[in-house]
């Protein structure tokens, strides 16, 4: 449904998010091996969430990646994803068909559209904080 870059997106903003609150910066080689990507991926997908003001980027000897505390609760899935993906999971056939609509439906069409929408309102109402709370209590995994 999402693209890896995407999924490693949202991972990867979790982590920070999660050492963000604990008050610790994270390097991109720890945000690689948290989050089980490779280092030159990670860092094409951090520079596309630094440029969308999703993650900081601070440089120097202390530097490393953060979230401001004060935005993990504000920034939902949906930005993450819109940041990566674009549009892209809203759209396009289930089936992969290259047209695919109201008029003229594939097999799964009518399906999709309630799936969609549920995804839409998931992405919309989840947050970086909500995504931390089962990672704080061993709950919820990054990598396996």
């Amino acid at each position: 449904m999402f693209s890896k870059a995407c999924e490693y997106g949202i991972r990867a903003s979790t982590y920070i998010a999660l050492k963000s609150l604990e008050g610790t910066r994270v390097s991109l080689k720890e945000i690689a091996e948290q989050i089980d990507s490779p280092v030159a991926f990670t860092a094409k997908v951090l520079q596309q969430l630094s440029k969308n003001h999703i993650v900081e980027s601070v440089k120097g000897a202390s530097g490393g990646f953060e979230i401001a505390t004060s935005n993990i609760s504000k920034i939902k899935l949906d930005r993450i994803v819109y940041a990566i993906d674009g549009n892209t999971v809203y759209e396009g056939c289930g089936l992969g068909l290259k047209k695919c609509n109201a008029n003229e439906p594939c097999p799964v069409h009518d399906k999709f559209v309630q799936i969609r929408a549920d995804l839409k309102n998931m992405l919309e109402n989840t947050s970086l904080y909500d995504m931390t709370m089962g990672l704080e209590e061993g709950l919820t995994y990054l990598r396996r």
